[in-house]
């Protein structure tokens, strides 16, 4: 077979930022054990294959692999297929400005600007948050880190959250120490069990850009992703504990991602929070196409 594929950097305006992405538009007849060795084979984050939709009313259905497993639901790949998906006409829109996608974790709504014949500010609806446990070992999670436990806010707490995808989302008090961060995977592996995830998400509010919320760092070594150059999964999360903790109310939330890896990115959050209760969780950005290419298998 001859498999057309292209790949996208997402959450970035500029090519060679963000996070890169490898979508494959038609993906029937691929031999199941294949998708994950095509998507270990390209070594990016995830790669999405995209498939009818089961349900008639729906856009496509979607499956996304990181080098190691199939996830349920993620950002960058969400945002950049249906980018993909749009400018090559491969989409044919049911709804005008709205698509459907079919995932692992529930149907997920798609939302974008046609400005000036590209597709921008693409956006997708994520799952109601789910609020795990707080880890209150900062010295387990200072040594996973390789960080001083002086270096995490005390002022907020350790706790995974997820919105699809579980995370666990780590405080530190300043951009300094997001630098010094080098995950020790022998010890993430002996503390697993303690751990609600394994899915590392440190952030903390001393941010590169002026406008920005949060300047973020994204591990997750046992899926496959030593480091994620940006996390529209994890930033939907991270946009709940920040309303959940006080940092935000919800509106105009700006997660900066991946300048330690050199590929910057921005994700936009918004979070509907009606007296005390999240509604809505909403994650947006832009994307960029790179190459169209062809895979022999």
């Amino acid at each position: 077979m001859e498999l057309v594929y292209y790949i996208t950097d997402v959450f970035t305006d500029k090519p060679f930022g963000g996070n890169q992405l490898a979508v494959f538009p038609r993906a029937q007849g691929i031999a199941e054990p294949m998708l994950q060795q095509i998507a270990r084979e390209l070594n990016f984050s995830e790669t999405s294959f995209v498939y009818p939709p089961e349900n008639p009313d729906n856009d496509c259905r979607l499956r996304i692999f990181t080098p190691a497993v199939e996830v349920p639901t993620a950002g960058h790949p969400t945002i950049g297929t249906a980018f993909i998906l749009l400018s090559e006409g491969i989409l044919l829109l049911r709804q005008q400005g709205k698509a459907v996608f079919e995932e692992k974790v529930g149907d997920i709504t798609i939302t974008f600007d046609h400005l000036e014949g590209t597709y921008r500010n693409i956006g997708m609806t994520q799952p109601l948050p789910v609020f795990g446990p707080v880890h209150t070992n900062l010295n387990t999670i200072a040594s996973i880190l390789s960080l001083p436990v002086e270096e995490i806010d005390e002022r907020y707490p350790v706790q995974s959250v997820s919105c699809g995808n579980n995370f666990l989302f780590i405080p530190l008090k300043s951009h300094a120490g997001m630098a010094d961060i080098k995950v020790r995977v022998d010890l993430l592996e002996n503390h697993k069990s303690e751990l609600d995830s394994t899915e590392l998400y440190v952030f903390t509010t001393e941010t590169l850009y002026p406008g920005s919320t949060t300047h973020g760092r994204m591990f997750a070594p046992r899926f496959g992703i030593p480091e994620d150059p940006v996390t529209g999964s994890a930033s939907g999360p991270l946009g709940c504990y920040l309303v959940k903790h006080g940092l935000s109310d919800g509106h105009g939330i700006i997660c900066e991602q991946g300048f330690e890896m050199g590929r910057p990115g921005i994700v936009y959050v918004g979070i509907e929070n009606v007296a005390g209760k999240i509604e809505t969780v909403k994650v947006s950005g832009n994307a960029v196409k790179i190459s169209k290419g062809i895979f022999y298998v």
